[in-house]
């Protein structure tokens, strides 16, 4: 059965096209080689800190600004005594935001990425 598919182009007259098929096989092959991430390129990383009760007086993000070359900035937190959760973002070199998130998790921090940005401002 051959579709058609109906396509208005200005008021008053239909044009009728067959759909169009493309071999997405018989395209060129891109030259351009894709270059690995350096260790230093800067990157940006939101993540949600989990502290568990014993946890949260610690100054886990003022010791991550002074421990490693990155920026923090906090996006979101709530502090009970029970848990504290918190939205971080780290800018660094790639690096070193690497070991800022390994170090927290070293500490006893739940990390996880932000998986969308629900926090834009």
């Amino acid at each position: 059965m051959n579709r058609r598919r109906l396509d208005r182009r200005s008021a008053g007259v239909i044009v009728i096209r067959k759909p169009e098929i493309v071999n997405l096989t018989a395209m060129p092959a891109s030259k351009k080689k894709i270059q690995p991430t350096k260790p230093t390129s800067p990157t940006h990383q939101r993540l949600w800190l989990m502290y568990p009760p014993k946890l949260i007086k610690k100054p886990f993000i003022w010791e991550v600004g002074h421990k490693f070359k990155v920026v923090t900035n906090i996006r979101q937190a709530s502090v009970t005594d029970e848990i504290g959760v918190v939205c971080l973002e780290l800018n660094g070199p790639r690096d070193e935001v690497k070991a800022a998130i390994k170090w927290l998790e070293k500490n006893g921090v739940n990390v996880e990425p932000v998986e969308i940005s629900v926090i834009e401002s």
